[in-house]
């Protein structure tokens, strides 16, 4: 048995299906060093005026010509310099096209549209997308996307160019092809921004798609080591199967939610435990079983939290009930046999600690055992003494009645 509950998908940069209204919820990023985005307010467009060191009135014709000399020199619209997003100098971002200006910016939590071309840092095209769909700010798309196109205005064209930490990391990409540790010029014109559909509304198969795309992304997070981008797309596929429904739902669409929610919570378990968040995985692992009582994975996750927290006892009884349910699991008879010999090492452990803390009681023993030896010893001879004492005094009563008898 793996931690991997499908066949999971490669690649971070295709497009995820649309999220939803979500209330109360917050994103990975939102918050973190590596995610703090420059406040814009805070950065000027235009440079501020020169103050008038002279006097206005004083200034000579020959000024005023300079000047409007060098205004007839400068390009009539303004060069856009490059914005380092997050002041670290490994994502920045450049306005190659204007758009409609800062309030037509799109927000986190809607549904955006790009097209989209992935360039090597040599300059080799690697990916076009047109019309890629994505929810801003829940990580289902790389990093370097969810964090710059929040800054561009509708219909804007921008180059991106993103450290490897911001796209694909040290572990590259299959599909598309980009090698470890690439630095990755992304080509991005924002189309649209629509608000996400209201989850009460939403019609359950279209509601079972959404969640399973989300787990699907925790997977592909998951499978790069980026574990608490996994947990956190779990968790936003998890609100999606718990949310309250306004339209009618058969019973074969509430089980397909039933097991989409189980197997975001076994995976967010797995996903803690490379955490060493073990309370939360445990936690996961309760409410899968309060789910499907017999989920073989979630007995197997909940006995290693179990035995990583020290409960042995507790640990060996889960993992035999996961075991009587699947016989023939090698892993589970590999984690139990591990189990029971370090249940077994500790036992020992605590009777030898028991047996110094009480003073050698062994010796102890021994000395009163000598003790009693001694004493049942000293009244065998005392009973033999008193015994031949006895004897004498009766033989000597006989003797007198024998001589009494002759006289």
């Amino acid at each position: 048995m793996t931690d991997k509950e499908e066949t999971m998908d490669s690649s971070d940069g295709h497009a995820i299906a649309p999220s939803v209204k979500k209330s109360g919820r917050t994103s990975l990023l939102d918050s973190g060093e590596d995610f703090e985005v420059l406040d814009e307010e805070d950065i000027d467009d235009d440079p501020p005026p020169l103050e008038d060191a002279g006097g206005g009135k004083g200034r000579t014709t020959d000024e005023s010509e300079n000047k409007n000399a060098d205004s007839d020199s400068e390009p009539s619209e303004p060069v856009e310099e490059w914005l380092d997003v997050l002041g670290n100098d490994q994502l920045k971002k450049k306005v190659m096209e204007a758009g409609e200006g800062r309030d037509s910016r799109p927000q986190k939590g809607q549904n955006v549209q790009i097209n989209l071309k992935t360039f090597l840092k040599d300059g080799t095209l690697v990916e076009e997308q047109s019309d890629l769909s994505f929810t801003l700010g829940d990580g289902d798309v790389i990093q370097a996307l969810d964090l710059t196109v929040q800054l561009m205005d509708m219909g804007e064209k921008a180059l991106v160019h993103a450290d490897a930490k911001y796209s694909y990391g040290v572990r590259g990409s299959i599909e598309p092809e980009i090698p470890p540790n690439s630095e990755l010029s992304l080509e991005v014109e924002l189309l649209k921004a629509t608000d996400a559909p209201d989850l009460e509304l939403l019609p359950p198969p279209e509601k079972i798609c959404l969640a399973s795309h989300k787990r699907e992304r925790g997977n592909v997070h998951y499978q790069r080591a980026d574990y608490a981008f996994a947990v956190n797309s779990y968790s936003i596929a998890l609100q999606i199967t718990e949310s309250s429904s306004k339209v009618d739902i058969s019973p074969e669409e509430e089980k397909e939610l039933m097991d989409v929610r189980v197997k975001c919570l076994n995976n967010m378990a797995a996903s803690q435990l490379k955490l060493d968040h073990y309370d939360a995985a445990l936690k996961s692992c309760v409410s899968a079983l309060e789910h499907q009582p017999d989920n073989i994975k979630a007995l197997f996750r909940m006995g290693k939290v179990l035995a990583l927290q020290g409960e042995y006892t507790d640990a060996i009884q889960t993992l035999r009930k996961a075991l009587k349910l699947e016989p023939s699991n090698k892993t589970i008879h590999a984690e139990l046999s591990k189990l029971v010999k370090k249940n077994s090492e500790q036992r020992g452990a605590e009777q030898a600690m028991y047996k110094k803390m009480l003073g050698n009681p062994g010796s102890s023993s021994g000395g009163s055992s000598s003790q009693k030896h001694q004493a049942k010893s000293t009244w065998a001879l005392s009973w033999k003494w008193l015994f031949g004492a006895t004897a004498v005094a009766i033989g000597g009563v006989a003797l007198s009645v024998v001589i009494a008898a002759r006289n």
